[in-house]
């Protein structure tokens, strides 16, 4: 009976992460674009993951896009599975998971294919120092 108690601890503990997550789960062309408006008129970067739950090296990136969502406050992350927003993944010209896509204004402004944490961290920092020795000039 101890082990079960610790089952399901552990699936409280990670459905409370799930609830304090930054990352926005975009589910329809709809949410695309109420949150991309919503930055626009924010002035608030963006990072996108492009992701398929049948694409392990994307599902093996998610727990990194959380931890960067965590540590950069001032921008949008979003979460888009392909398979259930085909036409954001079509209009965006995604065509392998993972991409990520940063973006301000509206614009692409990097696009990274490929499951690098690394190399996302390093885009996503740069990418933010950027944008806010933009906002000090």
């Amino acid at each position: 009976m101890e082990g079960q108690d610790h089952l399901i601890k552990s699936r409280m503990e990670g459905q409370d992460q799930l609830i304090k997550s930054r990352v926005v789960k975009i589910d329809s062309e709809d949410s695309w674009d109420f949150f991309q408006n919503q930055a626009n008129n924010q002035g608030c970067p963006v990072v996108v993951h492009f992701t398929a739950s049948w694409c392990a090296p994307s599902v093996a990136m998610n727990p990194i896009f959380e931890e960067l969502a965590l540590n950069y406050q001032d921008i949008l992350f979003l979460v888009v599975d392909v398979d259930d927003v085909k036409a954001v993944a079509s209009r965006m010209e995604v065509k392998a998971m993972p991409t990520f896509v940063l973006m301000k204004d509206g614009t692409q402004v990097d696009k990274l294919v490929g499951a690098n944490p690394e190399e996302i961290r390093k885009r996503i920092d740069s990418f933010a120092r950027s944008i806010r020795s933009y906002k000090q000039t």
